[in-house]
Parts: structure tokens; C-alpha cells; sequence
């Protein structure tokens, strides 16, 4: 009579199950059919202007990508200049769909972030990536070209970075984490990838700098020690105060600066050149300020006690430029004087006499 030992089978069971399941997470992805871009075609040309930069530039459109198994697929949209072979690509958009509207603003930014000239028709190269998960290789397009002639920023040129971040309702910019809201940093005017401005943290939060005024479109996160990582890294913290803020996205640094302004300068009575006189912010207006009396000379404005930094103004316009000419008094009274720095790359002050 056979006989047979049922809870060692039940072991052996157990342990081919297991042994199975260990080498096996699933069904196996092979990739297939790289997604294909059939809206727009390549040759289209588009002229942005800034009256449309809510208005939609484009729907980009492409067939699925077939990876051989029912899966949810992430699909990137992405923008370099030709021959770069997207080593520094700028992200269009982000979507489990096949297709993508992008907004003038963001094609703009975009081109300009790529350094594309204002004003200027240039060529751009525009693809689709497919990906499921880390350990499968992602589907890529053929890319297409299309021309672009961005307009500049503010008729300057001039591209930018927003700053969403738990600080915002504090500090008066809106809702917190709502990128469209959030402050701006501008690149500086003799470079496309360095991007300068002061914010204001009311409070201690954790931030992140985005390449468009949404999600999903090119995100730079907490690289460690002062570095950056793109559309990767947690988020990134500062204390209260308020910073000027330096960001380069080629080589992925950043700084902050806590900053407190002051006036000083012989037309203050009773200091001079020798010491500062602090200003007060005020959230709401986003300027710094001072009530006081000047008699004729002059002066200037300077952050944390020190001549680091500090603006003053070369053509006497209200133009408060960074170590410009010192500005004149011409006659002694009471004043209010007012810096206004909200406003990254066009920096203003005034002196209003009571």
C-alpha cells in the first residue's frame, strides 16, 4: 500500500511556491513599440506672443507604447536644441495619457530655458519618452523639429524659475505649494541657466524650484550639500527670513542669502556712513521701508550690516541697481523710504516726502 507523506508535501509545495516567488515579481515586460508623435508634425513653426502666454501652443499627440503587457505607461514630453542629443533637455510635460497641451508661457519659458534667442525664429527638437518602472528600459520617439520664436519676458529677454512651497500663504503669495502662485527667480542678463530673486519665508518650510508655473513640467529637488537634482531629490528647507536666492540649472547649484535691509549714508542725520538704519518688511506690500528724516547728501541700501551687497541707483531713475552710484538728497525733511525688491530682475525703491 502507497503512502504518502502529506505534511511534507505541503512543505515542498510551500517551498516551490516561495522559491517561485522570490525570481518571479510578475509578468515579464519586454519593451516593443516605442510611442510615435503624429500632432504637430515636424516643420511646424509657431511665432508666441505674450497677450496668448495663457492660451494653449500646441496639443501634442502620440500613439501608445506598447511594452507587451497591460500597464500603466508615463509618457515625458521633452524639448532640446538640435544636435544636443536632449543631454540637457527641458521637460514639456508629464501624463499617463497620449497626449499633452502645452501653453504658450510654458513653450516660451522652455525655449528660453534651451537658450533659444527672443525675438528669433530657432529650431527645436521635441520627443516622447515611455517608461513603467525603473527596471525597464523606456520607449523613446523619433523626434520631430519644429521652429520657435519665443518673445522676451517683460520685452527683456529673460527666462524663469517658480518656488512652490510650504512659506507661501505665510508670506503672502498665495496658496502654499500651488507653483502657478509662487514667486518667480529670473535668469540673470548675461546668462540663460543662472536665475536670481528674493523671497520671503514667514515661517521655516520646505520648498522645491519648478520650471513652469505647474507640476510635472521640469521639477529640481534636494541634491545634498548646496546641489540640485532634476525631476529627483526630496524637497528642499530654509528657516524664516528673507532671502535673496541664486540658482544655476547647469551645473545644479543653488544658494540662499538671509537678508536685512537698512539705509545708511551722510544724508541720514546722526550716522552717516558709519552705521546702518534697519528697514521694516511688510508681507502684504512685499517692500521694505523706513520713516525718518534726511537732510541733503547721500545714501544708499545695504543688507546685513556690510557692503557685500547693497544697490544704489546710476541713472537717478528709481531704479535700484546692485552696487550702483550712490543716491542724492537734495533736500533736508521727514521721508519714507521704500525698497522694493518682489520683483526679480527689476528692482525699484522711493523716497516720498511727508
Amino acid at each position: 500500500m502507497k503512502t504518502t507523506n502529506i505534511p511534507g508535501a505541503l512543505m515542498l509545495a510551500a517551498s516551490l511556491f516561495w522559491s517561485c516567488s522570490d525570481d518571479d515579481n510578475g509578468p515579464v515586460m519586454i519593451p516593443a513599440d516605442a510611442p510615435v508623435i503624429t500632432a504637430p508634425t515636424s516643420g511646424s513653426s509657431y511665432i508666441l506672443t505674450e497677450d496668448n502666454a495663457a492660451g494653449q501652443a500646441d496639443r501634442f499627440v502620440w500613439n501608445k507604447a506598447n511594452f507587451n503587457v497591460p500597464t500603466q505607461v508615463n509618457y515625458s514630453l521633452q524639448a532640446d536644441i538640435p544636435g544636443n542629443d536632449f543631454q540637457s533637455s527641458a521637460s514639456l510635460g508629464q501624463t499617463t495619457a497620449t497626449q499633452l497641451a502645452v501653453s504658450t508661457e510654458h513653450l516660451n519659458n522652455t525655449a528660453l530655458r534651451l537658450g533659444l534667442p527672443a525675438e528669433e525664429a530657432s529650431e527645436m527638437e521635441v520627443r516622447v519618452t515611455a517608461s513603467v518602472n525603473a527596471h525597464t528600459e523606456p520607449l523613446i520617439s523619433e523626434t520631430i523639429l519644429v521652429s520657435v520664436t519665443p518673445y522676451g519676458s517683460d520685452g527683456g529677454g529673460g527666462s524663469y524659475l517658480w518656488v512652490p512651497g510650504g512659506y507661501q500663504a505665510a508670506g503672502n503669495y498665495g496658496g502654499d505649494w500651488s507653483p502657478a502662485e509662487a514667486p518667480q527667480l529670473r535668469s540673470l542678463p548675461d546668462s540663460d541657466t543662472e536665475f536670481e530673486g528674493y523671497i520671503y519665508f514667514g515661517t521655516a518650510s520646505e520648498y522645491k524650484f519648478t520650471a513652469a508655473p505647474e507640476w510635472g513640467n521640469g521639477e529640481y529637488g534636494d541634491g545634498g550639500s548646496g546641489t540640485l537634482l532634476l525631476n529627483d531629490g526630496e524637497n528642499l528647507s530654509a528657516p524664516a527670513g528673507y532671502y535673496l536666492f541664486h540658482v544655476d540649472t547647469e551645473n545644479l547649484t543653488y544658494s540662499l542669502l538671509d537678508t536685512q535691509w537698512a539705509v545708511i549714508g551722510d544724508a541720514i542725520p546722526g550716522t552717516g556712513w558709519e552705521s546702518d538704519v534697519d528697514m521694516t518688511y511688510d508681507a502684504t506690500q512685499k517692500t521694505w521701508s523706513i520713516a525718518l528724516d534726511l537732510q541733503p547728501g547721500e545714501m544708499k541700501f545695504r543688507a546685513n550690516d556690510d557692503w557685500d551687497l547693497d544697490y544704489g541707483d546710476d541713472e537717478g531713475d528709481g531704479t535700484a541697481e546692485k552696487g550702483g552710484t550712490n543716491i542724492m538728497i537734495e533736500a533736508g525733511g521727514s521721508y519714507t523710504v521704500v525698497l522694493d525688491l518682489s520683483t526679480p530682475g527689476a528692482y525699484t525703491y522711493t523716497i516720498t516726502a511727508e
